[in-house]
């Protein structure tokens, strides 16, 4: 299964974090900078493993993991801010978060719950092909 991984975030220097600490480690990074970019390219690839910043402009992070879950409900969504006031984690895990993750992120933390989230997405695809 080749590892894909949508990061949606407004702020550039997060898109590059994740784009250089993920590339070379086996995944295809695809970025995002509002959640229309990210629709779209969800239209247009398979992509499992997605990290959306709460506060984007226009359709907020909450709001779109809502939209992608119903579309693709065995997605694993990361929801990550620097605004960890503005969310409550409950909304989070109502809208279908997967966890929850307060910028700066570091990345030892971010390589865990991506290898985590990949072992489990091959272990649903190897129960349920096709599915």
């Amino acid at each position: 299964m080749e590892r894909k991984l949508l990061i949606v975030d407004d702020e550039a220097s997060i898109r590059d974090l994740f784009q250089s600490a993920f590339s070379d480690d086996c995944c295809k990074v695809h970025l995002a900078e509002n959640s229309e970019q990210a629709l779209h390219i969800l239209k247009q690839h398979d992509i499992d493993l997605i990290f959306l910043d709460l506060k984007l402009f226009g359709m907020n992070g909450i709001e779109l993991c809502r939209q992608i879950k119903k579309n693709r409900p065995v997605s694993i969504i990361y929801a990550i801010t620097g605004w960890t006031g503005l969310f409550e984690v409950e909304e989070c895990r109502e809208a279908g978060f997967d966890d929850y993750f307060t910028k700066p992120v570091q990345l030892d933390v971010l390589f865990k719950a991506v290898g985590d989230a990949f072992e489990k997405l091959e272990r649903w695809k190897k129960r349920f092909p096709g599915g």
